[in-house]
């Protein structure tokens, strides 16, 4: 048996972090470690870092240094602390990192996470710091262990496909995370049975571009994500099935067609669109248009008209004009959006958009727009909250609310919703009665039979 040691991963960015940290930890577990959920005193510490957001490096350098003086103090009492930075951070800046910050030990990127056990071995051997940035040519989802742990509650990510071959021009996922991958169908029906086997009733699929999935079946034929969403739906025990995030050109008739025909497959659909300007999204190599987004939403609504749409919106794109501004916040007008993600544009090193000398917009400017396009979508997200008053929502909860005898859950629309219920009640789908709408949540009773439990108190939980 290895002797117990203390694992220690935080997370920055996306759900495709989350569930690579969540990997991560079932690759060390041989090795004897255990997660914590504290820094102090770890025998390791992971920053799973994400690129995506602005100043995303210099966050990780100042936690790097915070971290320094925890490995000092372990070091002070006789003990080891290994310190790792994985992720795209780690991908895009591998050898900088460790001249900037020479006490960590390895630096990896999000390719190579199942070669741990053979780093983590060269790191404590103290043969120098790991840096390990390659796209190895096997697939890291081909030798991760099929057992791992238990998952933390009633909804999980499985990671379907990985990498990107867009190249849109603000982003760095095809540099970080390498070309578009898609794991085999039966593995990932396995790991889905695996995760309902624990008590899972909701898994949402992952990838950096999800809907351009195209698996190998076990006959040889290629499945797009509708057909696999089919299949995970015939698994006993899953009741619910999500997907994000996607790209409005992979989104194809049989995709579209699962929206309507598939009942475990929420009606909710992140789907970026980024600017609703031609010139814009031209600009940006998003290759469709905005009325091409619109007709698009048309048929997804047709197939399924209860559907609600979040997608991610950035200001200040360079060269963006007022009248693209406009466009943009035409198309949100006509659209009409549950929740929505928005940026003002900041330039990623290495980026095609980042090199546009004198087209860069006022940073002022920017601000204003991005404020004028939150408090849009806010009021469309309140708008939507609100016509869910006086409905009976399902919902699946999954945590524990701030005040005594406070559960929150999710509903079908992503929406987080709380309620005062007895604890037996979680990791259950019930259905609640909605009584109150915020800007991130709504409130209500439990259904139960004929009766109804005790109205959670008007105060909004942010999730």
């Amino acid at each position: 048996m290895a002797l117990k040691k203390k694992l220690f991963i935080k997370t920055y960015g996306c759900q495709m972090n989350v569930y690579d940290s969540d990997r991560m930890a079932d690759v060390l577990a041989p090795l004897g470690y255990e997660p914590t959920d504290q820094p102090d005193g770890a025998d390791m510490v992971i920053l799973n870092t994400c690129h995506i957001r602005e100043k995303a490096s210099e966050k990780v350098y100042s936690e790097l240094g915070r971290i320094r003086h925890l490995q000092n103090e372990k070091a002070s009492g006789g003990g080891r602390m290994v310190v790792a930075v994985a992720g795209c951070v780690a991908q895009a800046e591998g050898a900088e990192i460790m001249m900037r910050a020479p006490h960590v030990d390895m630096v990896f990127g999000p390719q190579t996470y199942h070669q741990l056990p053979e780093m983590v071995t060269r790191a404590v051997r103290g043969a120098g710091g790991v840096v390990n940035t390659d796209f190895p040519v096997e697939s890291k989802f081909d030798l991760l262990p099929e057992e791992s742990a238990k998952p933390q509650g009633p909804a999980a990510f499985l990671s379907v496909q990985e990498g990107c071959d867009k190249f849109c021009t603000f982003c760095v996922v095809p540099y970080t995370r390498g070309s578009e991958y898609s794991r085999p169908v039966g593995q990932v029906l396995n790991e889905a049975r695996r995760l309902v086997s624990h008590g899972v009733r909701e898994i949402t699929l992952l990838g950096q571009n999800v809907n351009a999935f195209h698996g190998e079946a076990a006959d040889g034929s290629v499945w797009g994500l509708g057909r696999l969403i089919r299949a995970l739906a015939e698994i006993d025990g899953l009741e619910r099935i999500r997907y994000t995030t996607s790209h409005p050109r992979d989104m194809d008739d049989d995709l579209i067609d699962a929206h309507g025909t598939v009942p475990q497959l929420m009606p909710f659909l992140h789907l970026p669109v980024q600017s609703g300007s031609d010139r814009i999204l031209a600009a940006m190599n998003r290759k469709h248009t905005g009325d091409d987004y619109r007709r698009l939403i048309d048929r997804l609504r047709t197939r399924q008209p209860d559907l609600a749409l979040s997608s991610d919106f950035i200001t200040g794109f360079p060269g963006e004009t007022d009248q693209d501004f406009a466009d943009t916040l035409r198309l949100i007008n006509d659209i009409g959006f549950a929740q929505a993600y928005s940026f003002k544009y900041s330039a990623r090193p290495g980026t095609p958009a980042a090199g546009l000398e004198g087209r860069q917009v006022d940073e002022k400017v920017k601000d204003e727009r991005l404020q004028a396009v939150q408090q849009l979508l806010n009021a469309q997200q309140v708008a939507f909250n609100q016509t869910m008053i006086g409905r009976t929502l399902s919902v699946l909860f999954d945590r524990v609310g701030k005040l005594e005898g406070q559960l929150l859950g999710r509903s079908a629309y992503m929406q987080s919703v709380y309620v005062q219920a007895p604890a037996r009640l979680m990791g259950q789908m019930v259905d609640v009665h909605v009584t109150g709408a915020f800007a991130n949540s709504l409130s209500g009773h439990v259904v139960t039979g004929e009766t109804v439990t005790q109205a959670a108190p008007a105060v909004e939980a942010h999730a």
